[in-house]
């Protein structure tokens, strides 16, 4: 009876957290695109490194867009290197949670292109 208990007990626990990490791995909780001045790109981390960076969204960076980029994703790594400084559009996902060798916030960038600054003068 007690083994049996305890057989049904481990199985729910494995059931639960396979579900949960499935979860995470696959969920996202939205999708969206953003603009503004890309002023840091950075690999960080004592025990995992991950590639995160900001996104300056106003003018003399009032709001800041945090986000984190997979290590996965080596292109848009490349292209957000070659764009410091520069004025950006991203297309990103957020995620409910995120894992520690991901990155430090829920957005996460999949693609990265340049664009014209609405704030030069011409």
């Amino acid at each position: 009876m007690l083994r049996k208990i305890i057989i049904y007990l481990v199985a729910s626990i494995a059931i639960f957290a396979i579900a949960y990490f499935s979860f995470v791995y696959y969920a996202t909780y939205s999708e969206g695109v953003r603009s503004g001045e890309l002023i840091k790109i950075s690999s960080k981390g004592v025990l995992f490194k991950t590639w995160e960076g900001e996104i300056s969204q106003g003018i003399s960076g009032a709001q800041i867009f945090k986000f984190s980029v997979l290590d996965k994703d080596e292109k848009v790594i490349e292209q957000l290197k070659e764009f410091q400084g520069k004025y950006v559009k991203v297309t990103y996902v957020e995620r409910y949670r995120t894992f520690p060798w991901w990155g430090d916030t829920n957005y996460f960038i999949t693609e990265v292109q340049q664009d014209q600054s609405p704030f030069k003068m011409k």
